[in-house]
């Protein structure tokens, strides 16, 4: 059950701030939904119980099935959808003075990579990107409807045909990380697969100092 609590694709072994509140999102939802499963429970086996005095048993249908059975379920999945909602807003792209901008266009079954700070420079299937700082991925496609997800640093988003959608992601420390194409696209899609490789200041500088070849 926990094997995917770690590794190159796990959604809850984070590095960078975007899959931060993700994971804390999906461990909230987790205890949230766990809550209600065990309130679930306790109702079924109170109903094998021997049936009580008249006057009781009207008094415990109106704390179990009341209180508990509907207020309890609506005010903890409504906190859940509040807490859900919140994140996301955090999570949308704004503009600030240090954001990378990189694009990244998909085809069956490849993903191909431009840089802002590298003008006519491309590389295919890794994405180069400074640590510890934002960087907006410009998601597209040139064929069919792929999906973008580097799952320790950030949710997935979708890559559409003559449509741009735009991702944030961030490393918080030097390193290589694995992507992959979270969406059927046909009979390559278990190789369609990326790498992203975080660079530290000194790295980074080089990267985009190079002359294009």
């Amino acid at each position: 059950m926990l094997i995917g609590c770690s590794g190159d694709l796990s959604v809850v072994d984070p590095a960078g701030p975007a899959a931060r509140a993700i994971a804390t999102l999906w461990w909230v939802m987790f205890i949230g939904a766990g809550l209600i499963l065990a309130l679930v429970a306790a109702l079924v086996i109170g109903a094998f119980r021997p049936p009580r005095q008249a006057e009781n048993a009207t008094r415990d249908e109106k704390v179990w099935i009341i209180g508990l059975g509907l207020c309890f379920s609506i005010a903890v999945l409504a906190a859940l959808l509040a807490y859900g909602l919140v994140t996301g807003e955090r999570l949308m792209p704004r503009a600030a003075a240090d954001v990378v901008r990189v694009e990244a266009e998909a085809r069956q079954w490849a993903w191909r990579f431009s840089y802002d700070d590298r003008p006519g420079h491309v590389t295919e299937n890794l994405l180069h990107i400074p640590a510890g700082r934002p960087v907006d991925v410009a998601i597209t496609s040139r064929d069919v409807v792929h999906s973008f997800w580097v799952p320790r640093l950030a949710g997935k988003l979708d890559a559409i045909p003559g449509h741009v959608n735009v991702l944030r992601i961030e490393a918080d420390a030097p390193g290589t990380y694995q992507g992959l194409t979270a969406e059927y696209n046909g009979e390559g899609y278990s190789r369609h697969t990326f790498s992203v490789e975080a660079h530290d200041p000194a790295g980074w500088a080089a990267f985009t100092a190079k002359e294009t070849p």
